[in-house]
C-alpha cells in the first residue's frame, strides 16, 4: 500500500463526495417530479476500466446494476469518447434494468489520460410503448414496453429519438439535460483524483469483504419464495418460484489463497414466462450486492473490490436472468424484490441475529397517464409514476449490544432495492390531474416480539379520463415473519367508480385498465413481518 489508513478513508470519501454531488445536480436541476421530488436517480463514479469507485446513496437497484451499464459503453464506444462526450444507454439486456431507467455516462480525461468515468441513472416517466409510463401490465415482449437504446455516443440526432417517443417530450428533455450537467459537474470532481491509486480502494474493499467472510459461519443454505403472478391474464395469476441457495466458504472461490468466497446460486428459480415479470441477470446482481452488504456488514464500502469474492449463478432463460425479448419492465421493480427475501431467507439460517423478517416485499408500482383532454390537462398529456411504501419486516436485537432488544419494523417506508421518497401531495396535485383524497398508515404489520411496520392507504381521485397501470406484489402471498413471529398481511388495489364505496371492485395485482373522471384508486400497501413469537395476551394464550 502507498497510502495511510487515514488517507485510504480521505480518498474513498472524496470520490463518494463526487457521486453525491452529481447526485444533487441532477435532481435539484431535473424537470419532472419523479425526479426532483422523488430522487428516483442514482450516481456513481468508476475508475478507467470501469470498475464501480463509489456510489451516493441512492436507488440499490440501480446502483447495483450501473456497472453493467458502464461496461457495456466501454465494450462498444471504447477509446472513442473524448473529452466531452457523453454515452446513453437503456437497453435491459446491456446492462440496464427496464426500459425508464436511462443511464448517462461521460469519460474524465486529463492531460489526454482516461482517468475514470462518471455515470447517472435516472428514472424517465414515459418512454414509449403500449401505455403510458412505459409498463404495461400485458407486456410479454420488450418491444412493448418502449424505446431501446443501446450503448451509444448521445447527439442532438440521439436526443430528438428520445423525445420523439416519449408521450411527455419537454420532460424527457428537461430530465435528460439534468443528467447530462450533472455528469459534466462530475467530470470536473472527478479531474481533481488524476493520478490517484485506485486500485487501493478497491483493494480495500476486498480485504474488507473476505475479512467478514471469514468471520461468517461456513456452510450452505437455501431458501425459497414466490412471486403471486406474472401478469394480468388468467394463465399468468399463478405463483412462480424464486429459489436461492448461498454457500459460504467451500473453497471454491478460495483456490487463489485469497480468501473464503461467497456463491448465490439461483438454480431451481423458474424459467422466464410470458409477462413482463422477468429480471435481467444485471438486476439479480445488484439485489444480492444489496444483501451482500446489508447482512455481512452495512459499513461495507460500495466498491467493485467487495464483489470480488461473490459468485451469482442465474441460470440463463429464468426469472432472475431473462433472455431477449422477454418483458422485463417489473423485474427490474418487482423480481428485484424477492430476490432480496429469498437471499434474506437463506442468509437467516447462518446469521439468525442479522435478518429482519420480510418487508413488504414490493414496490407498489402505479402509473396514471392522461392525454390531456380534460379540464385539468390544459391540452397537455401527462404521466405519472410512484412506488408507495409500505411495513418494514420487525428487527433482531442489535448484534453485539448487551440487553438490547429486538426493533418493531418502520411503517411508511421504502424498502429493499428501491429508496426513493414520495411525491409530496402538493406537487402531485399541482403537476398532475388527480387529487389526494387520503394518506395514511394502515394495520397490516405482522405480530411479534418485534412487530412488523404497517403499509400505507392512499386514495386518489382522478380528474379526467385516465390510463392507469397497476404493478403491485404481495397481495396473495404474505411477507414472512422470522423467529416465530406472524406474517405482515397482502396488500390490496381496490378502484372505486365515482367515488362510490358501495361500487368499490377490487382489482388485480397487476392490470392496465382506464379511469373515467372521477373514479378513485385506493391502494393499500402489504406489512411487514414480524420478528420473534408474539407475546403472550392478556387472555393467557
Amino acid at each position: 500500500m502507498s497510502l495511510s489508513p487515514s488517507q485510504l478513508q480521505v480518498l474513498i470519501a472524496g470520490l463518494g463526495g463526487v457521486a453525491e454531488e452529481v447526485g444533487a445536480v441532477l435532481q435539484r436541476s431535473a424537470f419532472s417530479p419523479n425526479i426532483k421530488e422523488r430522487a428516483d436517480c442514482s450516481a456513481a463514479v468508476f475508475s478507467a476500466d470501469g470498475s464501480l469507485l463509489a456510489q451516493a446513496e441512492h436507488i440499490p437497484v440501480h446502483l447495483g446494476s450501473m456497472p453493467a451499464s458502464v461496461a457495456a459503453v466501454i465494450e462498444e464506444l471504447g477509446d472513442r469518447l473524448g473529452p466531452g462526450d457523453q454515452a446513453i444507454v437503456n437497453d435491459p439486456y446491456r446492462g440496464g434494468t427496464h426500459l425508464n431507467d436511462v443511464t448517462v455516462v461521460a469519460p474524465c480525461h486529463v492531460d489526454g489520460r482516461l482517468v475514470g468515468w462518471v455515470a447517472n441513472r435516472a428514472h424517465h416517466a414515459d418512454v414509449g410503448g403500449a401505455a403510458p409510463g412505459s409498463l404495461p401490465a400485458d407486456a410479454t415482449e420488450i418491444h412493448q414496453e418502449g424505446l431501446r437504446i443501446p450503448p451509444v455516443l448521445l447527439t442532438a440526432e440521439v436526443r430528438e429519438l428520445l423525445l420523439s417517443a416519449s408521450r411527455t417530450p419537454w420532460e424527457r428533455a428537461g430530465d435528460l439535460d439534468a443528467q447530462v450537467g450533472a455528469n459534466v459537474v462530475g467530470v470536473r470532481r472527478l479531474a481533481r483524483f488524476a493520478g490517484a491509486p485506485f486500485e487501493e480502494v478497491l483493494a480495500h474493499g476486498e480485504r474488507r469483504c473476505r475479512a467478514a467472510l471469514a468471520a461468517a459461519p461456513q456452510g450452505s443454505w437455501a431458501a425459497t419464495d414466490v412471486l403471486d403472478s406474472t401478469g394480468p391474464a388468467a394463465d399468468q395469476q399463478r405463483p412462480a418460484t424464486v429459489a436461492c441457495r448461498v454457500t459460504i466458504g467451500d473453497g471454491e472461490g478460495d483456490r487463489s489463497g485469497e480468501g473464503p468466497a461467497i456463491r448465490f446460486d439461483f438454480t431451481g428459480t423458474d424459467d422466464q414466462r410470458a409477462g413482463n415479470t422477468n429480471a435481467v441477470r444485471a438486476v439479480t446482481v445488484s439485489a444480492v450486492a444489496f444483501v451482500l452488504r446489508s447482512v455481512l456488514d452495512p459499513t461495507l464500502p460500495a466498491n467493485a473490490g467487495v464483489m470480488r469474492p461473490v459468485e451469482v449463478v442465474a441460470p440463463e432463460g429464468s426469472l432472475v436472468a431473462a433472455r431477449f425479448p422477454a418483458a422485463v419492465g417489473a423485474g427490474n421493480v418487482e423480481v428485484s424484490q424477492r430476490i432480496v427475501d429469498v437471499c434474506l431467507r437463506a442468509l437467516a439460517g447462518a446469521m439468525p441475529e442479522r435478518v429482519p423478517a420480510a418487508s413488504q416485499g414490493t414496490m407498489n408500482n402505479l402509473l396514471v397517464g392522461s392525454s390531456g383532454a380534460g379540464p385539468s390537462g390544459a391540452g397537455e398529456p401527462w404521466v405519472y409514476y410512484e412506488t408507495v411504501g409500505g411495513g418494514q419486516g420487525g428487527r433482531p436485537p442489535a448484534p453485539g449490544q448487551i440487553g438490547a432488544r429486538p426493533l418493531p419494523g418502520m411503517s411508511g417506508i421504502h424498502t429493499g432495492m428501491t429508496n426513493t421518497r414520495n411525491t409530496p401531495v402538493e406537487a402531485l396535485e399541482r403537476s398532475y390531474g388527480m387529487r389526494v383524497r387520503a394518506v395514511r398508515l394502515w394495520p397490516s404489520g405482522g405480530d411479534g416480539a418485534a412487530p412488523g411496520g404497517d403499509g400505507i392507504e392512499r386514495e386518489l381521485e382522478v380528474l379526467e379520463d385516465v390510463t392507469v397501470s397497476l404493478i403491485t406484489e404481495r397481495r396473495v402471498s404474505r411477507p414472512w415473519g422470522l423467529a416465530g413471529g406472524e406474517p405482515g398481511a397482502c396488500g390490496e388495489n381496490w378502484l372505486l367508480p365515482g367515488g362510490d364505496e358501495d361500487r368499490a371492485e377490487r382489482l388485480g395485482d397487476k392490470c392496465t385498465i382506464r379511469l373515467r373522471a372521477g373514479d378513485v384508486l385506493r391502494m393499500r400497501t402489504p406489512g411487514g413481518g414480524g420478528w420473534g413469537a408474539p407475546p403472550l395476551r392478556a387472555s393467557g394464550r
